[in-house]
């Protein structure tokens, strides 16, 4: 290893000083490397032993030109200094310095023109999800330098040509087509598998998987589609499996129709991960799922089955967006997301007839959204990034739920048919380059008389929803907006539908709310008295912190049900959840009707968010004593609720709620029966995994035979995967609160965290709502682990985490512990302290 020193670009110490390119890619960086550095093709050879505890080791050859030799040539590679085996630069050796996640040669061994620079190395596992019989690359966003050295940054798209060394009885799959495979003659029972050389993409979207898999393949519409997995079920596979491959078949015609343009990746795989850390990865040629959101069990509601079709058109919409045209920087990751959302909507919806899609839309994305948005913790949906290593702290619900709405209101705005044609400008434009968010709002402004960059600073450059009230004034509706930030004052620019009620007729009337406020005469016959309610936002479209008046909250907390409309009853009840919130409801007086609504609720989509919202109203709002009152006539409002539910599909929510908040000793008897198969519940066949809820349920209630039903379900368990997650967590179920202590606190150590969602299901467990006293003193020691996690964790597992720890405390304690912590840590990097401000939210609420 030869150390120099030289000058850089960007990187000015003190005294004049230069340094070393800082830790990460930082946005300077970032720029003059893709304004020199072009025509990028790595040629990658891994060997991944079968042994999780042997180190992956590999070879890349990187052929590109440089069109400026005067600067160093950085390269990244986010691993310690060892891990760099040698280095060569056009077939010689080279200087080169491993500093700070980089591989830097200096200035004065380069010269312009084409380069070919050979890499041996050693990988690290952060972003290799190596098990015992199987692993999967995730390299998103910035972590595939942890994998291999690598330009990582998204405006640097590259071709890959992959060869991996794996085990000879193992599959494995990536984004080019297998070419073929033959053993390795370096390595004993090894095989040596060659994929097709890729298109164009940017590093986070690069990857390959292999292992002990199976696979099932079907053709729709004359294209083959490979689908990879580990299910030991065979019931459950041939039920789910046609479904899977008819949707995927159903979401690239769709969209090949509405960009115009044909799926521009060839083959066409995805592989069923167990327990994969997201919903979906869109990586081109070879989707990853969560197997779990792809194999539905019978009792799987028509909510889950439109659930699994929005993520299969989501992942597939992102072949065209993120994929074909991907962001510039990650501050506009939002895009992808964004457009993937918006066009999974429209996909997934015709298959569901019955269903109310604007219902459907509005509980996707209105709840997830204002939960952030009414929080200090805040972001806008187009946030900055100065460096790539914090690009996982941007991830969060006004990404994946607002932007959505945004879109919407840009639809409304320009047109359905503008905004198409505007998109598939776009996607020809830069198909398998990069754009940003100024180069579609240019392109869309042009087809528009609107000014949508002014649009665009209200609604993406700044967080936060305005606060709109709707007063009955003189025979009208004065409809008017605030912004709680006085400091902005900002307008949104939205049509408001108003649902006004009076004497059990129900109209409809719109607000174009331009400016402070507007007035809607009320045509005659509605226009003598006042009615009965105003519902603001009644259409399930508008965005912002609907209040209600005194009058029309009280009549629709009681007379939420009676309304004829699903939509305007979701509306109510998110409205009266968000008066709850602001003190303005009475936590039981709210407990009460959502009882109500458990009895009364036919449609599926509404009782789901009632059931929802009283679980939520239970364990936070609640206080032990008041829920001693009211178990047992929830609990029989509850088993009431699933004997008449028609249907497994819709017996299942009410039955997952039971699991969930029963606390009466006939209740959890009940639930004893039923885990020991001495009671069945009619019309309910329950599967594997709910068996496992069901022990889960029972150990954290302390029932006396607890150990013997974890023993017992431990030995019932088929699935290999289900029983390595079920022997991870047991420690988190145990009776004894310093055993939980001990096994919580060794998530310190990065190598007990690498299964984030098993972490995340034993964190759960750890602080549950009736453990919540024992877990008090462990909520710093989780906080304190917040920046390590936020380094070496997925993109969602640092605002995850807080959630699993947080929320199943509501104690003035556990309030108290986080705000000193947020007082005591002003240093924290901002976009990780607004996280924390966001899973606090409720706790601080719920406290005060």
């Amino acid at each position: 290893m030869v150390t120099i020193v030289f000058p850089f670009l960007s990187c000015v110490g003190p005294a004049g000083r230069n340094d070393l390119p800082a830790a990460g890619v930082a946005l300077a960086l970032a720029e003059q490397r893709a304004m020199t550095i072009t025509n990028v093709v790595y040629d990658l050879h891994f060997h991944v032993p079968a042994d999780s505890r042997q180190a992956v080791t590999g070879s890349l050859l990187a052929g590109f030109d440089l069109s400026d030799a005067s600067r160093p040539l950085v390269l990244d590679f986010r691993v310690p200094s060892d891990h760099v085996l040698d280095v060569t630069l056009n077939g010689g050796a080279v200087a080169h310095t491993v500093a700070a996640d980089h591989i830097i040669i200096p200035a004065d061994a380069l010269e312009p023109g084409p380069q070919s620079l050979r890499v041996e190395f050693r990988s690290a596992d952060t972003a290799l999800n190596r098990r015992d019989e199987f692993m999967y690359a995730l390299f998103v966003p910035d972590r595939a330098s942890t994998a291999f050295p690598v330009f990582e940054q998204p405006d640097i798209k590259a071709r890959y040509r992959l060869q991996l060394s794996v085990p000879e009885h193992w599959q494995a799959l990536s984004n080019g087509a297998e070419l073929g495979r033959e053993p390795d003659p370096e390595l004993p029972a090894t095989d040596r598998i060659r994929f097709a050389e890729t298109l164009p993409i940017s590093s986070y979207l690069f990857a390959f998987a292999a292992g002990d898999l199976k696979t099932e393949t079907a053709v729709r519409d004359g294209r083959t589609f490979t689908l990879y997995h580990r299910e030991t079920d065979p019931e459950r596979l041939a039920r789910n499996r046609d479904a899977i491959f008819d949707l995927h078949a159903t979401a690239l015609d769709w969209l090949e129709d509405y960009t115009d343009i044909d799926y521009p990746f060839g083959k066409f795989d995805f592989f069923a991960i167990p327990a994969f850390q997201f919903g979906g990865m869109e990586h081109p040629g070879a989707i990853w799922y969560r197997a779990e959101t792809l194999f539905l069990d019978p009792s799987a509601s028509r909510t889950q089955e439109l659930s699994r079709a929005s993520l299969i058109a989501h992942e597939t919409a992102h072949m065209w967006f993120g994929d074909l045209v991907t962001m510039r920087w990650f501050n506009d990751v939002w895009m992808k997301e964004v457009f993937a959302n918006f066009m999974a909507a429209k996909i997934a919806g015709p298959a569901f007839p019955e269903l109310d899609l604007d219902l459907r839309f509005f509980q996707a994305h209105h709840p997830a959204a204002y939960a952030v948005d009414r929080t200090a913790g805040a972001n806008p949906v187009r946030q900055q990034l100065g460096n790539l290593r914090d690009a996982g702290s941007l991830y969060g619900a006004i990404i994946y739920q607002k932007a959505p709405i945004v879109m919407q209101q840009l639809e409304t705005l320009l047109g359905e048919d503008v905004l198409r044609d505007g998109l598939r400008q776009y996607l020809t434009q830069y198909a398998f380059d990069n754009a940003s968010w100024p180069d579609l709002i240019s392109l869309l402004d042009a087809m528009s008389t609107e000014d949508l960059t002014a649009w665009s600073r209200t609604w993406v450059d700044e967080p936060g929803r305005p606060r709109i009230q709707a007063h009955w004034q003189d025979s009208g509706i004065t409809v008017s907006q605030i912004d709680d930030n006085t400091g902005r004052d900002l307008l949104w620019q939205q049509p408001v539908v108003l649902a006004v009620g009076r004497d059990g007729l129900v109209t409809e009337h719109v607000a174009q709310l331009r400016g402070r406020h507007v007035t809607v005469a009320m045509p005659p016959g509605l226009s003598d008295k006042a009615p009965d309610f105003i519902l603001a936002g009644a259409d399930g479209v508008g965005y912002a912190r609907f209040e209600l008046d005194d009058s029309s909250r009280q009549f629709l907390l009681a007379n939420v049900h009676g309304l004829d409309s699903g939509l305007h009853r979701a509306v109510v009840w998110q409205n009266l959840w968000e008066d709850l919130l602001e003190d303005s409801l009475d936590p039981l007086a709210f407990h009460d009707a959502l009882l109500v609504g458990v009895t009364r609720e036919q449609d599926p989509l509404i009782a789901q968010q009632v059931l929802g919202l009283l679980r939520s109203v239970w364990w936070r709002y609640l206080s032990e004593e008041q829920r001693q009152v009211r178990a047992r006539s929830q609990e029989d409002a509850l088993w009431q609720a699933l004997a008449r539910a028609n249907g497994a599909g819709r017996k299942g929510p009410y039955f997952n709620a039971i699991v969930d908040v029963t606390s009466t000793e006939s209740g959890v008897a009940e639930l004893a029966a039923i885990w020991h198969m001495r009671r069945e519940i009619e019309g309910l066949p329950l599967q594997e995994q709910q068996y496992i809820d069901l022990a889960e349920a029972l150990a954290l209630r302390g029932v006396p035979e607890a150990d013997a039903i974890l023993d017992m379900q431990q030995a019932r368990i088929s699935n290999p995967d289900r029983l390595d997650r079920f022997e991870f967590v047991r420690p988190a179920l145990s009776q004894d609160p310093d055993r939980r202590a001990e096994f919580f606190l060794s998530f310190a150590a990065l190598e007990n965290r690498r299964q984030e969602s098993w972490v995340l299901d034993a964190t759960r467990f750890v602080h549950h709502p009736l453990r919540a006293d024992t877990a008090i003193p462990l909520i710093r020691p989780a906080l304190m682990l917040l920046e390590d996690i936020q380094q070496t964790g997925d993109i969602f597992f640092p605002l995850r985490w807080l959630n699993a720890t947080l929320d199943g405390h509501s104690s003035a304690q556990a309030a108290a512990i986080v705000q000193r912590y947020l007082n005591e840590r002003t240093d924290m990097q901002p976009q990780l302290r607004a996280k924390l401000l966001q899973a606090a939210d409720s706790l601080l609420r719920a406290a005060r």
